[in-house]
């Protein structure tokens, strides 16, 4: 009886399949199996700002002609049908549209369903920054080499990178908020995640930074990472003074100004702020304005910072670091780099007395000698003492570092070059303090308010004979006179007055003597004097 009813069983098992004009063997109790898959160009992690591609994927059959995509509904604790999306693949843009997801697909023949796939999550993390890494010494010398790289979460698998330099204003430009400051890059003609600059000039100097592009989707931009480049033979003379790296925040005075070649005009200060990361092209806030010169008798911790010259051209002098430091102790060491074979003398400084007590001196971190007086000298430099030094006491506390750069010596067909810049320098100081001379006199035979609001100068015209009027008009210290970081050129009658011991204290120093031009500093250091006299008679 149990053999006819199998029996039975076969032959309608037969009769369906004949029937219903099937020749595959298939299996009645299990349907075929979805799943769903991440596009395979795309990476995880996902991050915010993303879109992704979600596809199907059923191995049993081609010919699924309709698919259900379904999505977690965290109200109603269930899974829904999403409206609309009936194709193969779907794509979410995150992250509004992070959850879970399944699909399964439809055909007109047997079996007409798959199965419900198993359930997919798909999140993001924030919005990364790429990452740049430098060397770990930003200061370098002209000639060497530098390569700098980026990354996205330690990898450069999948990305391609833009690279950038930080530039003067212009339209165009991307502009990059930072840190309550900021500035503005010009793209570089690169697209790897390594850049090399080699060898590098002074004209490499500078702020870079980089991004990274996924698809159609870009990071935010990296930290920006300083490249500083000294040369043996700028083009534009930055004046520091008093010619130092270090200063007390609201006691030491500072003086900083641009001397450049005649060959490339336009020369104007730049800076690149340490406390609020952005690059600058004015003088700090609150500083005295004399066209490429700026002044303040009491600096701060925000005017700390790498200051250098820059052309319309594009050529840079050498940069100068400047730390204004709010501790107990200062390292004094040279504004600009030291040539070989000259002397090295250092300088520990204490704000508070008694300043001559002893101190200890390092370079790169390690100890080279303990000074009873608070100095140390190197009696000929070589390359060698190039590195990062500093000094402290052990009830003082320590000093901020500075880096050392030695430079090798110019050779004889360039020293008259360098000569020639140190003459120009040296008569543009003369020229800038006898306008003080002037501005000074002004103030104090002409009607203060008169001088602010309008000062005019009659000129005879050399074409026609006619008279001219030329007006200055007075603007605050440091304050914007129109749009796009721009400042006025003039300086405050106030200002002068309340400087002039800047400009009277100037010594020899802040400029390098050359042995053929003798008679120009002994001019500066006469006009010098003079400038100090009518500062106390005012």
């Amino acid at each position: 009886m149990e053999d006819r009813h199998l029996t039975l069983l076969a032959y309608l098992s037969l009769y369906i399949i004949i029937i219903c004009g099937k020749t595959e063997v298939f299996n009645l109790a299990v349907p075929p199996t979805a799943k769903v898959v991440v596009e395979s160009s795309q990476q995880q992690p996902f991050y915010c700002g993303e879109t992704v591609t979600l596809t199907c994927d059923i191995a049993e059959y081609i010919d699924w002609h309709q698919y259900v995509w379904y999505k977690e509904d965290k109200t109603e604790f269930r899974y829904k049908e999403i409206s609309g999306k009936t194709g193969h693949s779907i794509t979410i843009r995150l992250p509004q549209d992070a959850g879970w997801y399944q699909c399964k697909g439809q055909r007109n023949n047997h079996p007409n369903v798959s199965s419900e796939s198993p359930k997919v999550h798909i999140a993001c993390t924030e919005k990364p920054r790429a990452v740049l890494r430098g060397p770990p010494q930003s200061w370098l010398t002209e000639g060497d080499s530098v390569t700098l790289s980026c990354e996205v979460g330690g990898s450069s698998t999948g990305w391609t990178f833009h690279w950038y330099k930080t530039a003067p204003y212009r339209p165009g430009l991307e502009y990059v908020p930072n840190e309550g400051g900021g500035y503005y890059l010009d793209l570089l003609d690169s697209e790897g995640s390594s850049y090399t600059l080699s060898p590098v000039t002074l004209r490499h100097s500078g702020i870079y930074a980089c991004i990274a592009k996924r698809n159609s989707y870009y990071t935010n931009f990296s930290s920006p990472q300083p490249v500083w480049v000294t040369g043996s033979q700028p083009p534009s003379l930055l004046i520091v003074h008093p010619s130092k790296n270090q200063y007390f925040t609201h006691s030491d005075p500072l003086f900083v100004s641009c001397q450049g070649s005649g060959h490339s005009p336009g020369w104007r200060l730049r800076w690149f702020s340490k406390t609020e990361k952005g690059e600058r092209s004015e003088c700090p806030f609150g500083w005295t304005v004399a066209n490429s010169s700026c002044s303040t008798s009491s600096a701060s911790p925000s005017d700390s910072g790498v200051y250098w010259c820059q052309s319309e051209s594009g050529e840079q002098s050498n940069p100068v670091n400047i730390t204004v430091h709010a501790g107990a102790v200062i390292l004094e060491s040279p504004a600009h780099p030291v040539t070989e074979g000259d002397p090295l003398t250092l300088r520990c400084r204490y704000r508070h007395p008694p300043s001559k007590i002893s101190a200890d001196f390092y370079k790169d971190g390690t100890l080279l000698q303990t000074s009873s007086t608070a100095e140390m000298t190197i009696p000929a430099v070589s390359k060698s003492h190039e590195g990062l030094y500093k000094c402290g006491n052990t009830k003082r506390g320590e000093s901020p570092g500075s880096w050392i750069t030695v430079e090798a010596p110019l050779p004889k067909s360039d020293v008259e070059s360098a000569q020639q810049l140190a003459w120009e320098a040296a008569v543009g100081l003369v020229i800038t303090l006898g306008m003080v001379r002037l501005l000074i006199w002004l103030c104090c035979f002409m009607k203060p308010q008169e001088l602010i609001t309008q000062t005019q100068v009659q000129t005879p015209s050399p074409s026609s004979g006619q008279q001219q009027q030329h007006t200055l008009q007075s603007q605050g210290s440091g304050q914007p006179a129109g749009s796009n970081g721009a400042h006025s050129e003039y300086m405050t009658m106030k200002g002068v007055v309340d400087n002039t011991h800047i400009y009277a204290n100037i010594n020899l120093h802040s400029v390098p003597q050359q042995k053929k031009n003798k008679q120009v500093y002994e001019d500066m250091a006469s006009l010098a004097a003079t400038a100090g006299a009518n500062a106390r008679d005012v």
